[in-house]
């Protein structure tokens, strides 16, 4: 039995969550074409009869611009140095550029087992991939490459066997029946933030947390959910309720369907749209809203 922790490394929007949910066989982080979609440290387990491999999916590489973008980098370099395995994920469509050789000599540099994955070859040109391979090993990188494609799952059993391949013998690190060591009303908050992530357009959504105040369910079945949606500025509190609160009904009935699939049950939600001037640079919200930590 083999068994250990696998850091999801790479640049925003390289595909790392899609991928990861790919391999887990379940929706264990929220996906959308933003940077910062993901924010904080979030496990998916994929559990065989010989081999667990414990993903750890982290915040895409980005230019910290706020406290908060600065966090979640702290949580991706801490975590990188805690695994038994890297697998640095690259957009195969967007191609390879130094700037991507060089941070994945610097993760190599870290002594810790590491995999390259290109995603997205099915939108990528073939001819794209023996170059994209080439120009890593002159710019000196030296590790086992796997292109894939997670929509179309080309190639991710021989990516899972890889895996696999390197990690230690031992014992699972967790139950068979345990896909995410996140909890539903995590999850809730998440679903929440994805639909803001794909209705709204430019910086209004990541400016935005999302709080539970009420998870709680009814002798009926029925989930009572409340959420506040935080923004920083009156007029994106303006922008994400929308005319007669049409925008806002629209992104809450879609993370609502969304909810129940997770959930498995009907769910009653309600939201509120909150203003905290530039929350992202205040240490104290950070926490408040459940970033820059464990759970």
């Amino acid at each position: 039995m083999r068994s250990g922790t696998v850091a999801v490394i790479g640049r925003a929007n390289a595909g790392k969550s899609t991928l990861i949910n790919v391999l887990v066989g379940e929706k264990v982080a929220i996906v959308s074409p933003k940077p910062q979609t993901t924010r904080d440290r979030i496990l998916g387990v994929l559990t065989r009869e010989d081999h667990q491999i414990v993903f750890v999916d982290t915040p895409g590489i980005y230019k910290s611009r706020n406290l908060l973008t600065a966090d979640m980098m702290k949580t991706t370099e801490a975590t990188s140095r805690d695994v038994d395995a890297i697998l640095y994920v690259l957009d195969g469509h967007a191609g390879v550029r130094a700037e991507d050789a060089g941070l994945i000599k610097k993760y190599a540099s870290l002594g810790v087992p590491m995999i390259v994955v290109f995603t997205k070859i099915d939108i990528m040109p073939a001819e794209n991939i023996p170059a994209a391979v080439r120009f890593l090993s002159e710019e000196g990188v030296e590790a086992d490459i796997y292109p894939v494609s997670a929509r179309r799952g080309r190639n991710l059993k021989k990516l899972e066997a890889g895996i696999a391949a390197m990690l230690p013998e031992g014992d699972k690190l967790f139950p068979d029946d345990v896909v995410s060591d996140r909890s539903e009303r995590f999850m809730v908050a998440e679903l929440m933030r994805e639909k803001i992530l794909l209705k709204y357009d430019e910086e209004i959504p990541h400016g935005v947390a999302v709080v539970v105040n009420t998870f709680r369910r009814r002798e009926d079945g029925v989930y009572e959910i409340g959420l506040d949606i935080i923004c920083e500025k009156q007029a994106h509190k303006a922008i994400l309720i929308g005319r007669q609160g049409r925008a806002l009904k629209e992104a809450a009935s879609f993370a609502r369907q969304d909810m129940e699939k997770f959930l498995e049950a009907k769910v009653f939600l309600t939201t509120y749209v909150k203003v905290r001037e530039d929350w992202r640079d205040s240490e104290r919200l950070i926490k408040e809203f459940g970033y820059g930590g464990e759970e």
